[in-house]
């Protein structure tokens, strides 16, 4: 039933905005190439993409990036030029290129990590870890360093490297979101040392599973749309090939928009329905009018996940929903979460010299961690039990194993329900259903996951080795980027002249 949005008071809250880089970028490219596009444009059917460019040209823009996943483009445009392509017949749709956030927020409570508990992710390890399982990591980087991300030979569970952002000069994840969350997905704390006093502390939802950095910022932590489309991209393009199975993305754009013509809603169905998984953090707007309205979350066929208080014990019984968690109905009538799981006081690693620990040094646990809330943690622990079914049942489709998530969850206080791992990874029929009725986004093609190239003129990307810096050599192979059409694994300069992202850290007291 349709529920009226009522925007209400909440309790003083100091909002500090920081400025990060979601991904990488590639030694001599242009640095101002992310920042420059403004908008996503976006073809009807039966225009040629030369007659999208001069429609572009004529209306007063610059074409400055092909984007392949969503068959588009990235443009430069001033108000003129937009209002003026906005009128053209032979344009589908203007969509500004705004920026994204992580879905991140400290909070004050026990630092023990009971969550792996709370979701009954030990009783699950029994037969499943993830194992062999990719899961795509698109954020800030991976600090594949950590001993939690080997296995018990030794060798790196990061079996790729990319960088998507032309502003990144390392693979190294100096912001430290994506390392936190890449810990709550896949971290093994068991791989330290024997001696160790922190080994077998801190152990993530599938530690068995392998993990794809994606760094979609640059070394700030600024990142933009196009950059995450990329990402999307890399993890279409190389799914057979890591055996990708879910995609991670604890992040939000900054302007809400219908996902029937969202370019990122675009992407992460074109992903979903090439087989993969899309996990997203479902924000930390509570129950405010727009508090669903913002993509990825806002998709129907994207599993958005709310944030749980499991209060830091093993007793499930005092779990429920945070206050802060995003929950209603989105702008296309959806509501959303379809799920929740912890999310308060998690703790898990954290990045080598990275700005989180200036950001909250009073956050770091045990020297090695790190405790954040949010539903970008919440997000990870279901993309994690995701992995544990994905090994259990490989023949399932994301639209099997979405259902039975959703229908072997357990309620919780707060009116969602809590992800069961142990349950899900039992189920012996997939369920069905959580797709049923939904419309896809007007780019995209259900039936095999293609966006429809007479609407769209977005170049392919390609990928090729990391030059330089790029190189990660804690991770099994690394990857460059070609974005935008260009050749010789770097960068196109003009490739996006999208605004630059922002992560929205709100500290609560």
């Amino acid at each position: 039933m349709y529920r009226p949005r009522v925007a209400r008071l909440r309790r003083t809250t100091l909002i500090i905005t920081v400025t990060v880089g979601l991904f990488g970028a590639v030694p001599g490219s242009s640095r101002a190439a992310s920042r420059d596009a403004t908008d996503i444009v976006q073809l009807r059917a039966g225009v040629t993409l030369d007659q999208g460019r001069s429609a572009v040209r004529a209306a007063g823009g610059a074409v400055t990036a092909d984007v392949p996943l969503i068959h588009g483009f990235g443009v430069r445009l001033s108000a003129t030029a937009r209002s003026r392509l906005g009128h053209n017949p032979s344009i589908a749709a203007v969509s500004a290129n705004t920026p994204i956030r992580s879905q991140f927020e400290r909070t004050d409570a026990n630092l023990a990590t009971s969550y792996p508990n709370s979701v009954f992710a030990p009783q699950a390890w029994r037969t499943a870890t993830g194992y062999g399982v990719g899961v795509a990591v698109i954020d800030t980087g991976i600090d594949g360093r950590l001993p939690d991300f080997r296995d018990a030979s030794g060798a790196s569970r990061i079996v790729a490297s990319v960088v998507t952002n032309p502003d990144a000069s390392t693979a190294l994840d100096t912001y430290g979101h994506g390392t936190h969350v890449a810990g709550i997905i896949a971290g093994d704390g068991r791989q330290r040392r024997f001696r160790d006093p922190l080994a077998g502390r801190y152990v993530g939802i599938a530690p068995g599973a392998n993990l794809i950095a994606i760094k979609a910022s640059d070394d700030a932590g600024r990142g933009t749309i196009l950059d995450a489309i990329y990402g999307l991209q890399f993890a279409v393009d190389h799914r057979a090939e890591y055996n990708i199975r879910v995609v991670n993305l604890s992040l939000a754009s900054t302007v809400a928009e219908s996902y029937r013509t969202d370019p990122l809603d675009a992407a992460v169905e074109s992903a979903y329905f090439h087989g993969i998984l899309v996990v997203a953090a479902a924000g930390n707007r509570g129950t405010a009018y727009d508090a669903t309205d913002y993509s990825p979350g806002n998709d129907p066929f994207v599993l958005s996940v709310g944030a749980v208080d499991d209060q830091g014990t093993v007793d499930r019984g005092d779990d429920s929903v945070t206050e802060w968690s995003s929950t209603g109905r989105t702008q296309d009538d959806q509501a959303k979460p379809e799920i929740a799981a912890p999310g308060a006081h998690i703790v898990s690693t954290l990045a080598k010299g990275s700005a989180f620990a200036g950001l909250c040094p009073g956050c770091i646990v045990d020297g090695a961690y790190m405790r954040l809330g949010g539903t970008s943690m919440a997000a990870p622990v279901v993309a994690g039990a995701a992995a544990l079914v994905f090994e259990r049942h490989p023949e399932w489709t994301p639209e099997e194993v979405k259902s039975t998530l959703i229908d072997t969850a357990r309620d919780v206080p707060g009116g969602v329900n809590e992800v069961n791992a142990a349950a899900a990874v039992a189920a012996e029929t997939p369920s069905s259903g959580a797709d049923a009725d939904i419309v896809p986004n007007d780019l995209v093609n259900p039936a095999d996951g293609e966006i429809d190239g007479t609407r769209s003129s977005w170049g392919r990307s390609s990928w090729g080795n990391a030059p330089g810096s790029l190189v990660a050599g804690w991770a099994r192979s690394s990857w460059g980027c070609t974005c935008g059409g260009s050749s010789g694994g770097v960068v196109e300069s003009t490739r996006s002249s999208w605004g630059s992202a922002t992560w929205l850290v709100r500290w609560t007291g």
